[in-house]
């Protein structure tokens, strides 16, 4: 069922995508990028930057509620009691301390690993969730402290900009990819005046290869801001909770992954995790910084 649940999500948002841009790319008239002539470089980047943005912004806006629905997000009634009452409280004092003029919806979600994540379009439509893992193997205080970053992400606008790069860095990729893909379609054709050079399946083939090599420089580009942003998420949980909180909090995530007990690896949606022990070159494409990095950092942090 949750394979099922999965794939009809994905086939809904490639749907989506495609009519989406197909009807942009005809309402404002863009003509074919490859002619008989050679490439049209002005079609060719608007169609790219459509395609790019258009796809990670649509991605953006139904970003909440696939959140809920993958994730099995349970999302609390603000006047929920108990412990998950406790847990809305706190997320919305830290939104009015960050400034947030709509509080976030809050939710918890099955798993085991220590875990939260914060989405959303919009500083006024977002949601910040955690893991049950989170909430039985931390403190009040340790919880504190994640919440804290998790609302600096929110006030941070962090959902948006990190779309934007991506879609700046997609559409890029499939310009130099297309630009490249043309390149060696010119160069086995030759100095012959026609011929197709690559035909059109090899042609598809060749730009979708480019595509992956263009598309892993990018990542990098992309995980390189992702790391930025969550130092400056770790500086402002620490203004909303409190820096000694947020030393806990990131303490308690970097003895929990040097636990050999294999339950801690359990498999969690990675854009979401709020921990890396990535090492060597594999760092430069990961979303997030150290662990001990991290924590030396807020340890010189001065609130």
């Amino acid at each position: 069922m949750a394979i099922m649940k999965r794939f009809a999500l994905f086939a809904a948002v490639n749907i989506a995508i495609v009519v989406t841009v197909s009807l942009v790319l005809s309402l404002l008239g863009v003509q074919p990028y490859l002619t008989n002539r050679g490439l049209n470089l002005g079609s060719l980047a608007i169609f790219c930057l459509i395609w790019g943005m258009v796809g990670s912004f649509i991605s953006l806006l139904i970003s909440k509620k696939i959140a809920i629905w993958t994730m099995g997000v349970e999302v609390l009634s603000p006047n929920a009691g108990g412990r998950s009452g406790e847990l809305v409280q706190m997320v919305h004092r830290l939104a009015k301390g960050a400034g947030l003029s709509k509080m976030p919806d809050v939710g918890i979600y099955p798993g085991l690993e220590i875990n939260a994540f914060a989405t959303g379009p919009s500083k006024n439509n977002s949601l910040v969730a955690v893991s049950q893992g989170l909430l039985n193997r931390m403190d009040r205080e340790e919880v504190e402290g994640v919440l804290g970053h998790e609302v600096a992400h929110i006030a941070n606008g962090d959902m948006v900009t990190m779309t934007l790069i991506q879609g700046v860095v997609n559409a890029f990729v499939m310009f130099f990819a297309r630009i490249a893909a043309y390149g060696v379609s010119q160069v086995l054709r030759g100095d012959r005046e026609e011929g197709e050079g690559l035909g059109h399946f090899a042609h598809m083939m060749t730009v979708f290869v480019f595509e992956i090599f263009f598309g892993i420089l990018g990542s990098m580009i992309v995980a390189w801001f992702s790391r930025y942003r969550e130092f400056r998420a770790d500086a402002g949980g620490a203004k909303l909770a409190g820096r000694n909180k947020m030393i806990r909090a990131l303490q308690r995530l970097k003895a929990n992954a040097e636990l050999p007990d294999e339950e801690q690896r359990a498999p969690a949606m990675a854009a979401f995790k709020i921990s890396s022990r990535k090492s060597g070159w594999l760092r430069l494409f990961s979303t997030h910084p150290p662990l001990e990095v991290r924590i030396a950092r807020l340890q010189q942090y001065v609130s």
